[in-house]
């Protein structure tokens, strides 16, 4: 089974600039995309062959979530049934016989980390809703998490250090997660290779590939065995961040 997510960074702008290209050339059973900065209705996207879900932020123009599938689920749940994230539309869950298929946008902390108190709530109310899927069948987590695991994921580690996306705050909350029975499936099938998944817009960084791993592929711990490979496709254009690919049994 292939699974794919991306950051689109609006999935208007990333249709002008190739987004049915990728769609179609990689032919994926389950796609993710995150940041779609649309309300429903406000544009046909033409996926034929696949399910479409979403959820979108109250705010327009803002976050949103959206998931294409070749296969019906049996539930989609929206958000995490908390008002305070879920008006952000930054999470949806499509449930199938055999795992949970979760997307995710998390929130930016914002420079001087102003928003950092809400990213831990956030983060602490992700992750007892993983676990209490984790509880019933296998989870496949996917998307944006905004956040730099440790130095290899960034260019330049010392100068960002306690910046948002690598505060020590930020990464803790992901090595809870991942010492609590999930894995990064990219760090798993390549323990020291350097990719990123996203550059800023700002000075080429890019060019330079100055980037950051903050897209990421997550799966249960019960779901290692069945991890057959993860890939970071940093060849792909059309936004600010590439898709990243999951194949797993």
């Amino acid at each position: 089974m292939k699974l794919v997510s991306w950051n689109v960074n609006g999935i208007r702008a990333c249709i002008r600039k190739g987004f049915y290209d990728f769609f179609q050339q990689c032919d994926a059973d389950i796609f993710c995309i995150q940041e779609t900065k649309m309300q429903r209705n406000d544009t046909e996207i033409i996926t034929p062959g696949y399910y479409q879900y979403m959820v979108c932020a109250r705010r327009k123009g803002y976050s949103g979530v959206m998931i294409f599938t070749k296969q019906k689920p049996l539930s989609v749940i929206n958000g995490l049934d908390i008002s305070d994230f879920d008006q952000e539309g930054r999470l949806l869950t499509l449930e199938y016989d055999a795992f949970y298929m979760v997307g995710c946008y998390s929130p930016n902390a914002q420079p001087e980390l102003k928003r950092l108190e809400y990213r831990m709530r956030w983060e602490d109310a992700l992750h007892n809703y993983l676990h209490m899927l984790k509880m019933k069948k296998p989870v496949i987590l996917c998307g944006d998490f905004n956040v730099a695991h440790k130095e290899i994921d960034l260019k330049h580690p010392q100068r960002h250090q306690n910046s948002p996306g690598y505060s020590e705050s930020e990464r803790a909350k992901l090595n809870q997660l991942l010492d609590d029975g999930f894995i990064d499936t990219f760090r798993w099938c390549h323990p020291h290779e350097v990719a990123y998944s996203w550059w800023d817009y700002r000075f080429r960084a890019r060019q330079y590939n100055a980037g950051w791993r903050i897209d990421y592929f997550i799966v249960s711990d019960d779901l290692r065995s069945h991890i057959i490979d993860a890939q970071i496709h940093s060849e792909i254009l059309g936004s600010d961040h590439c898709p990243i690919s999951l194949i797993i049994q």
